[in-house]
């Protein structure tokens, strides 16, 4: 069972994502809570992945994710958004977010979304996707610089780097190599360092700017 929470400042917002997500059976919603109540509903409840609003009146969701991260075991977090300004997402991507979701996603796709990110893998809906990666790459310098961090890595970690970036998570990536999960696991965390990205979401940036995903299959 993934345990979910939704922070958002539209009660309206938070019911209809607590419904959608609910109906899905390996999925449970454990707290849904406005932006002053998070990080004391994170602590109490212990979710999984946490479903963030980027902006809110009460509490910047950029300073709720901030806090989350600086927890010894820091949940999951994507962030909701309804607009593309890269401002919020690049910022929040810096910040160790693992993906970005809008609030009007398909109910069966936001099911499929959750369970993506609870597998550890990238999650970033359709209409940010432009935004991330050219809001992410403009501050991180041109794509030779990229190009010399992947270099850094064997060719084993490069593997890894291309299909952790096409979003499959650590058991496919086993079965793919015919390596186990728990080394899979290990190269991936070699991977984040050699790169110094905090999550996934970078890394896969990283491999975009270096051409690394160039006439890679999907």
């Amino acid at each position: 069972m993934i345990r979910v929470m939704v922070v958002d400042d539209e009660a309206l917002v938070r019911s209809g994502l607590t419904m959608i997500l609910n109906a899905a059976a390996d999925i449970e919603v454990v707290a849904a809570t406005g932006g002053g109540q998070a990080l004391a509903a994170v602590a109490t409840y212990a979710p999984d992945l946490v479903l963030l609003d980027i902006r809110m009146p009460d509490v910047d969701g950029l300073t709720i994710l901030a806090r989350l991260m600086e927890l010894p075991l820091p949940p999951v977090v994507a962030m909701l958004t309804t607009f593309d300004s890269d401002q919020y997402i690049v910022a929040a991507l810096r910040s160790g977010a693992s993906g970005f979701l809008v609030k009007d996603t398909d109910p069966d796709e936001l099911a499929h979304l959750v369970r993506s990110l609870a597998a550890g893998t990238v999650a970033l809906a359709p209409q940010v996707t432009a935004t991330v990666i050219s809001g992410y790459l403009h501050h991180h310098g041109e794509r030779r610089a990229n190009t010399h961090a992947v270099a850094r890595l064997s060719a084993r970690e490069r593997d890894i780097l291309v299909l952790l970036s096409q979003g499959l998570s650590n058991a496919d990536i086993g079965r793919r190599l015919h390596l186990s999960i728990g080394t899979v696991k290990d190269y991936v965390s070699a991977v984040l360092a050699k790169l110094d990205v905090s999550n996934r979401v970078q890394a896969a940036l990283w491999a975009q700017r270096a051409g690394l995903l160039d006439g890679a299959p999907a």
